[in-house]
Protein backbone atom coordinates (compact mmCIF):
# COMPACT_ATOMS: atom_id res chain seq x y z
CA UNK A 1 0.00 0.00 0.00
CA UNK A 2 1.54 3.34 -1.04
CA UNK A 3 1.84 6.24 1.40
CA UNK A 4 -0.95 8.28 -0.19
CA UNK A 5 -3.44 5.41 -0.04
CA UNK A 6 -2.38 4.71 3.54
CA UNK A 7 -2.99 8.37 4.43
CA UNK A 8 -6.45 8.30 2.81
CA UNK A 9 -7.24 5.11 4.74
CA UNK A 10 -6.09 6.72 8.01
CA UNK A 11 -8.28 9.80 7.61
CA UNK A 12 -11.21 7.55 6.56
CA UNK A 13 -10.88 5.53 9.78
CA UNK A 14 -10.67 8.76 11.79
CA UNK A 15 -13.88 9.95 10.11
CA UNK A 16 -15.68 6.70 10.99
CA UNK A 17 -14.61 7.05 14.63
CA UNK A 18 -15.86 10.66 14.70
CA UNK A 19 -19.18 9.56 13.21
CA UNK A 20 -19.69 6.89 15.88
CA UNK A 21 -18.58 9.24 18.67
CA UNK A 22 -21.65 11.49 18.36
CA UNK A 23 -23.80 8.61 19.65
CA UNK A 24 -21.30 7.29 22.19
CA UNK A 25 -20.53 10.70 23.75
CA UNK A 26 -24.21 11.61 23.96
CA UNK A 27 -24.76 8.65 26.30
CA UNK A 28 -22.03 9.91 28.64
CA UNK A 29 -22.93 13.60 28.81
CA UNK A 30 -24.48 15.53 30.35
CA UNK A 31 -26.07 12.88 32.59
CA UNK A 32 -22.79 11.52 33.95
CA UNK A 33 -20.17 14.06 32.89
CA UNK A 34 -20.91 17.67 31.86
CA UNK A 35 -19.50 18.90 28.50
CA UNK A 36 -16.52 20.95 29.70
CA UNK A 37 -15.66 18.27 32.27
CA UNK A 38 -15.74 15.67 29.53
CA UNK A 39 -13.41 17.78 27.38
CA UNK A 40 -10.94 18.08 30.26
CA UNK A 41 -11.14 14.30 30.79
CA UNK A 42 -10.45 13.75 27.07
CA UNK A 43 -7.48 16.10 26.93
CA UNK A 44 -6.02 14.99 30.28
CA UNK A 45 -6.37 11.32 29.29
CA UNK A 46 -4.79 11.92 25.89
CA UNK A 47 -1.93 13.88 27.48
CA UNK A 48 -1.16 10.96 29.82
CA UNK A 49 -1.31 8.46 26.95
CA UNK A 50 0.96 10.43 24.61
CA UNK A 51 3.52 11.37 27.25
CA UNK A 52 3.65 7.73 28.43
CA UNK A 53 4.25 6.52 24.86
CA UNK A 54 6.76 9.34 24.40
CA UNK A 55 9.00 7.79 27.06
CA UNK A 56 9.76 4.96 24.63
CA UNK A 57 10.12 7.11 21.51
CA UNK A 58 13.50 8.53 20.59
CA UNK A 59 13.07 11.37 18.14
CA UNK A 60 14.21 14.86 17.29
CA UNK A 61 13.49 17.36 20.07
CA UNK A 62 11.20 20.31 19.45
CA UNK A 63 13.10 23.44 18.45
CA UNK A 64 12.58 26.39 20.80
CA UNK A 65 11.15 28.56 18.02
CA UNK A 66 8.44 25.95 17.32
CA UNK A 67 6.98 25.79 20.83
CA UNK A 68 4.99 28.97 20.14
CA UNK A 69 3.63 27.46 16.92
CA UNK A 70 2.65 24.25 18.70
CA UNK A 71 0.94 26.30 21.43
CA UNK A 72 -0.95 28.17 18.70
CA UNK A 73 -1.93 24.87 17.07
CA UNK A 74 -3.10 23.58 20.47
CA UNK A 75 -5.19 26.71 21.01
CA UNK A 76 -7.01 26.27 17.69
CA UNK A 77 -7.00 22.46 17.46
CA UNK A 78 -7.67 21.47 21.08
CA UNK A 79 -8.75 24.39 23.26
CA UNK A 80 -10.96 26.69 21.19
CA UNK A 81 -12.03 23.87 18.88
CA UNK A 82 -13.40 21.52 21.55
CA UNK A 83 -14.79 24.15 23.93
CA UNK A 84 -16.80 26.08 21.32
CA UNK A 85 -18.15 22.90 19.72
CA UNK A 86 -19.61 21.42 22.91
CA UNK A 87 -20.88 24.77 24.17
CA UNK A 88 -22.33 25.69 20.79
CA UNK A 89 -24.25 22.41 20.52
CA UNK A 90 -25.78 23.02 23.94
CA UNK A 91 -27.38 26.24 22.58
CA UNK A 92 -28.33 25.32 19.01
CA UNK A 93 -29.85 22.25 17.37
CA UNK A 94 -27.71 19.31 16.18
CA UNK A 95 -28.86 19.93 12.59
CA UNK A 96 -27.82 23.60 12.66
CA UNK A 97 -24.51 22.59 14.19
CA UNK A 98 -23.91 19.95 11.52
CA UNK A 99 -24.72 22.41 8.72
CA UNK A 100 -22.22 24.94 10.05
CA UNK A 101 -19.54 22.29 10.64
CA UNK A 102 -19.49 21.34 6.96
CA UNK A 103 -18.15 24.82 6.16
CA UNK A 104 -14.77 23.62 7.50
CA UNK A 105 -13.41 22.42 4.11
CA UNK A 106 -14.36 25.78 2.56
CA UNK A 107 -12.49 27.59 5.33
CA UNK A 108 -9.48 25.26 4.96
CA UNK A 109 -9.43 26.02 1.24
CA UNK A 110 -9.35 29.77 2.01
CA UNK A 111 -6.80 29.56 4.87
CA UNK A 112 -4.54 27.22 2.87
CA UNK A 113 -4.42 29.59 -0.08
CA UNK A 114 -3.54 32.53 2.20
CA UNK A 115 -1.20 30.97 4.78
CA UNK A 116 0.65 28.15 3.01
CA UNK A 117 -0.06 29.32 -0.55
CA UNK A 118 -1.81 26.10 -1.57
CA UNK A 119 -2.89 26.39 -5.20
CA UNK A 120 -6.66 26.57 -5.70
CA UNK A 121 -7.36 24.28 -8.63
CA UNK A 122 -10.70 24.14 -10.41
CA UNK A 123 -11.07 20.44 -9.56
CA UNK A 124 -10.60 21.04 -5.80
CA UNK A 125 -13.01 23.97 -5.70
CA UNK A 126 -15.66 21.97 -7.57
CA UNK A 127 -15.05 18.95 -5.33
CA UNK A 128 -15.46 20.99 -2.13
CA UNK A 129 -18.66 22.62 -3.43
CA UNK A 130 -20.18 19.32 -4.65
CA UNK A 131 -19.44 17.72 -1.29
CA UNK A 132 -20.91 20.73 0.50
CA UNK A 133 -24.15 20.46 -1.49
CA UNK A 134 -24.40 16.74 -0.71
CA UNK A 135 -23.77 17.30 3.00
CA UNK A 136 -26.34 20.10 3.21
CA UNK A 137 -28.97 18.01 1.41
CA UNK A 138 -28.36 15.05 3.72
CA UNK A 139 -28.47 17.16 6.87
CA UNK A 140 -31.42 19.41 5.94
CA UNK A 141 -33.66 16.96 4.12
CA UNK A 142 -32.44 13.56 5.27
CA UNK A 143 -33.19 14.09 8.94
CA UNK A 144 -36.79 14.35 10.07
CA UNK A 145 -36.11 15.31 13.68
CA UNK A 146 -35.50 18.85 14.85
CA UNK A 147 -34.34 19.75 18.34
CA UNK A 148 -35.34 22.94 20.13
CA UNK A 149 -32.49 25.39 20.55
CA UNK A 150 -31.96 27.46 23.70
CA UNK A 151 -30.09 30.29 21.98
CA UNK A 152 -29.74 29.50 18.29
CA UNK A 153 -27.84 32.64 17.30
CA UNK A 154 -25.17 32.22 19.99
CA UNK A 155 -24.98 28.47 19.41
CA UNK A 156 -24.56 28.87 15.65
CA UNK A 157 -21.85 31.49 16.18
CA UNK A 158 -19.91 29.21 18.57
CA UNK A 159 -20.11 26.24 16.19
CA UNK A 160 -18.87 28.46 13.36
CA UNK A 161 -15.93 29.53 15.54
CA UNK A 162 -15.29 25.82 16.10
CA UNK A 163 -15.31 25.14 12.35
CA UNK A 164 -12.96 28.05 11.65
CA UNK A 165 -10.71 27.03 14.55
CA UNK A 166 -10.34 23.45 13.31
CA UNK A 167 -9.72 24.70 9.78
CA UNK A 168 -6.94 26.96 11.05
CA UNK A 169 -5.45 24.06 13.04
CA UNK A 170 -5.29 21.82 9.95
CA UNK A 171 -3.39 24.52 8.07
CA UNK A 172 -1.02 25.45 10.93
CA UNK A 173 0.12 21.88 11.69
CA UNK A 174 0.89 21.05 8.06
CA UNK A 175 4.40 22.53 8.26
CA UNK A 176 5.07 21.41 11.84
CA UNK A 177 4.38 17.70 11.37
CA UNK A 178 6.79 17.59 8.46
CA UNK A 179 9.62 18.30 10.94
CA UNK A 180 8.81 16.06 13.91
CA UNK A 181 7.86 12.56 14.95
CA UNK A 182 4.03 12.43 15.41
CA UNK A 183 4.24 11.29 19.06
CA UNK A 184 6.82 13.96 19.90
CA UNK A 185 4.62 16.61 18.32
CA UNK A 186 1.24 15.50 19.66
CA UNK A 187 2.41 15.08 23.28
CA UNK A 188 3.33 18.78 23.35
CA UNK A 189 0.16 19.68 21.45
CA UNK A 190 -1.99 18.10 24.15
CA UNK A 191 0.06 19.42 27.04
CA UNK A 192 -0.53 22.97 25.79
CA UNK A 193 -4.16 22.04 25.07
CA UNK A 194 -4.55 20.81 28.65
CA UNK A 195 -3.49 24.23 29.95
CA UNK A 196 -6.15 25.87 27.77
CA UNK A 197 -9.09 23.66 28.83
CA UNK A 198 -8.18 23.18 32.51
CA UNK A 199 -9.77 26.45 33.76
CA UNK A 200 -13.03 25.67 31.93
CA UNK A 201 -13.42 21.99 32.80
CA UNK A 202 -11.98 21.65 36.31
CA UNK A 203 -15.21 22.47 38.17
CA UNK A 204 -17.41 20.19 36.07
CA UNK A 205 -14.98 17.27 36.24
CA UNK A 206 -14.71 17.60 40.03
CA UNK A 207 -18.51 17.21 40.24
CA UNK A 208 -18.53 13.76 38.58
CA UNK A 209 -19.92 10.96 40.76
CA UNK A 210 -17.46 8.27 39.68
CA UNK A 211 -18.77 5.58 42.04
CA UNK A 212 -22.31 5.88 40.66
CA UNK A 213 -21.25 5.57 37.02
CA UNK A 214 -22.14 2.23 35.35
CA UNK A 215 -19.33 0.17 33.81
CA UNK A 216 -20.72 0.81 30.32
CA UNK A 217 -20.24 4.57 30.80
CA UNK A 218 -16.60 4.02 31.81
CA UNK A 219 -16.13 2.00 28.62
CA UNK A 220 -17.75 4.69 26.45
CA UNK A 221 -15.74 7.46 28.10
CA UNK A 222 -12.61 5.38 27.53
CA UNK A 223 -13.56 4.98 23.87
CA UNK A 224 -13.78 8.76 23.48
CA UNK A 225 -10.40 9.30 25.18
CA UNK A 226 -8.47 6.52 23.41
CA UNK A 227 -10.11 6.41 19.99
CA UNK A 228 -11.84 9.76 19.38
CA UNK A 229 -9.04 11.79 20.95
CA UNK A 230 -5.81 9.79 20.61
CA UNK A 231 -6.23 7.58 17.53
CA UNK A 232 -8.03 10.16 15.38
CA UNK A 233 -5.47 12.89 16.06
CA UNK A 234 -2.58 10.57 15.24
CA UNK A 235 -4.28 9.29 12.09
CA UNK A 236 -5.12 12.81 10.92
CA UNK A 237 -1.58 14.00 11.64
CA UNK A 238 -0.21 11.14 9.55
CA UNK A 239 -2.69 11.97 6.78
CA UNK A 240 -1.64 15.64 6.88
CA UNK A 241 2.01 14.63 6.50
CA UNK A 242 1.14 12.99 3.17
CA UNK A 243 -1.85 15.00 1.93
CA UNK A 244 -2.88 18.64 1.58
CA UNK A 245 -5.06 20.15 4.37
CA UNK A 246 -7.92 20.60 1.86
CA UNK A 247 -7.92 16.87 1.09
CA UNK A 248 -8.02 15.87 4.77
CA UNK A 249 -10.72 18.43 5.65
CA UNK A 250 -13.14 17.30 2.92
CA UNK A 251 -13.56 13.99 4.74
CA UNK A 252 -15.66 15.94 7.26
CA UNK A 253 -18.44 15.67 4.67
CA UNK A 254 -18.50 11.92 5.32
CA UNK A 255 -19.47 12.32 8.99
CA UNK A 256 -23.22 12.75 8.34
CA UNK A 257 -22.99 9.74 5.99
CA UNK A 258 -21.42 7.62 8.74
CA UNK A 259 -24.09 8.83 11.18
CA UNK A 260 -26.83 7.84 8.71
CA UNK A 261 -25.30 4.40 8.07
CA UNK A 262 -25.00 3.79 11.82
CA UNK A 263 -28.63 4.84 12.29
CA UNK A 264 -29.68 2.39 9.55
CA UNK A 265 -27.74 -0.43 11.22
CA UNK A 266 -29.39 0.12 14.62
CA UNK A 267 -32.79 0.57 12.96
CA UNK A 268 -33.42 4.16 13.98
CA UNK A 269 -33.52 5.52 10.43
CA UNK A 270 -34.58 4.48 6.93
CA UNK A 271 -33.06 4.89 3.49
CA UNK A 272 -34.70 7.07 0.82
CA UNK A 273 -33.80 8.61 -2.54
CA UNK A 274 -32.71 11.95 -1.03
CA UNK A 275 -30.23 10.29 1.32
CA UNK A 276 -28.88 8.13 -1.48
CA UNK A 277 -28.37 11.07 -3.86
CA UNK A 278 -26.81 13.21 -1.11
CA UNK A 279 -24.40 10.40 -0.17
CA UNK A 280 -23.35 9.97 -3.81
CA UNK A 281 -22.68 13.73 -4.10
CA UNK A 282 -20.53 13.63 -0.96
CA UNK A 283 -18.47 10.71 -2.23
CA UNK A 284 -18.06 12.45 -5.59
CA UNK A 285 -16.83 15.61 -3.84
CA UNK A 286 -14.36 13.64 -1.72
CA UNK A 287 -13.12 11.83 -4.83
CA UNK A 288 -12.54 15.07 -6.76
CA UNK A 289 -10.56 16.66 -3.92
CA UNK A 290 -8.52 13.56 -2.99
CA UNK A 291 -7.83 12.36 -6.55
CA UNK A 292 -4.13 12.45 -7.33
CA UNK A 293 -3.32 14.37 -10.49
CA UNK A 294 -0.28 13.51 -12.68
CA UNK A 295 2.64 15.94 -12.44
CA UNK A 296 2.43 18.72 -15.01
CA UNK A 297 -1.35 19.11 -15.00
CA UNK A 298 -3.17 22.05 -13.41
CA UNK A 299 -6.29 20.23 -12.28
Amino acid sequence: MNQRLLALTATSIATIIYGITFTVAKEVMPQYIKPFGFILLRVFGATLVFWSIGLFVKAKSIEKTDYKRIALAAFFGVGLNMLTFFKGLSYTSPINGAVIMVTTPILVLIFSSIIIKEKLTQRKVIGVLVGLIGALVLILYGNKSLTNAKNMMLGNFLVFINAASYAMYLVIVKRLIAKYNPIMFVKWLYLFGLLFVLPFGYQELSEVQWIQMPTTIYVKAGFVVLFTTCITYLFNLFALSKLKPTTVSVFIYLQPVIATIYALIVGSDSLNAIKLIATLLIFLGVYLVSKQVPVGTSK
